[in-house]
């Protein structure tokens, strides 16, 4: 049984966690939403600063938490990849550091793996290969899941990531930042049909659509229009409609890419990760889609759906039982594809 601590500074949460293979010990989240919200979106440098300010006290608490001294602990992880470069730094270097220290084994984690390993903290017994639907404010991806260390990008957007839309939606509708738990929460007292908004296909150079790719940019375009008219008409704008309308389009299109996938490859279950997996709407799409195509979806509990350090401390664990150590050398990168997480690692001789 392998215990690991690790730390998650990518974007805007400053998150240690405390993890034994599949099971969490402790999880500390240090939002720094209200920080950013006063510029409508992440400001890199604060970021920065607000994790140096933070971290110290987070793994602290985590310690605390989890009633764990060092010695019980047996590795350092933290995410090396992808994220905000100077983000990221702050928790890399607080990991080798520990590592050092206390002479533990080190491992740099790539955020979008740790995002698919979320769903194990629910479900133990899950084992690849499965498909896995990566939705968040950065990425939107379907990933063929064959093994850990091993994946395939199937499908993703080819312009703004489901999260991204949902931000862009939010400021034009001037409902602030972050705007996915807003709209959800508004269109729970709106009308999902009340507008036909465009599902944004990708088409393909010989004719026809992309059956996995995505595209949410002209949605967010199509809002837009839609609220310009109806500014321009007189009326007022029903924003509990055009919330409801807009969620509806992105959870019935990332529903249907990811049904046609997982039935194409033969894949009988569909693994949800990132911060748009907590949106109710595409939680239910979902799940009535799997139910009718006999398929098994499953989407990890809501506060392992954001970022998290628990996620990456059991995409570690996984890694360090096939022993994947990571040198103190490594450093971090702003943009790393899945398909080439195993970079992060160290041969095994």
């Amino acid at each position: 049984m392998t215990t690991v601590l690790a730390i998650e500074t990518s974007c805007d949460e400053t998150a240690v966690a405390i993890v034994n293979n599949r099971k969490v010990c402790s999880s500390i989240v240090a939002s720094q939403i209200p920080v950013h919200q006063q510029y409508g979106g992440v400001v890199p440098e604060v970021a920065s600063r607000e994790h140096l300010e933070t971290i110290n006290v987070a793994i602290a608490q985590a310690l605390e938490q989890a009633q764990l001294d060092w010695e019980k602990i047996d590795a350092i992880a933290a995410t090396s990849a992808p994220g905000l470069v100077g983000a990221l730094l702050v928790g890399l270097t607080a990991a080798k550091t520990l590592a050092m220290v206390h002479n533990k084994p080190f491992l740099g984690v790539h955020h979008l793996e740790g995002h698919i390993y979320a769903t194990y903290l629910s479900e133990p017994s899950l084992n690849p290969p499965f498909l896995s639907l990566l939705v968040s404010g950065g990425h939107t991806s379907l990933i063929f899941v064959k093994d850990c260390g091993k994946y395939e990008t199937l499908g993703q957007t080819r312009d703004d990531a489901a999260g991204e839309a949902f931000d862009k939606v939010a400021r034009l509708l001037k409902l602030g930042y972050p705007g996915g738990p807003i709209i959800d929460k508004l269109a729970q007292q709106g009308n999902p049909q009340a507008f036909a908004l465009p599902e944004g296909k990708v088409s393909l150079p010989g004719g026809g659509f992309h059956r996995y790719d995505a595209s949410f940019s002209g949605l967010k375009t199509a809002v837009l229009r839609l609220v310009q008219q109806l500014e321009k008409d007189g009326g007022q704008v029903p924003v509990a409609d055009v919330a409801a309308s807009f969620q509806e389009t992105v959870a019935r299109s990332l529903t249907k890419r990811a049904i046609a996938c997982a039935l194409d490859y033969g894949l009988d279950t569909i693994a949800i990760g990132g911060g748009v997996a907590a949106n109710s709407g595409l939680r239910k799409n979902l799940q009535a889609a799997a139910v009718e195509h006999n398929l098994r979806v499953l989407f990890p509990p809501l506060k392992f759906c954001t970022d998290n350090a628990a996620m990456i401390g059991t995409a570690a664990a996984e890694h360090l039982s096939r022993g994947h150590t990571s040198p103190l050398t490594l450093g971090v990168e702003s943009r790393l594809a899945l398909t080439q997480v195993m970079k992060l690692y160290q041969p095994i001789e």
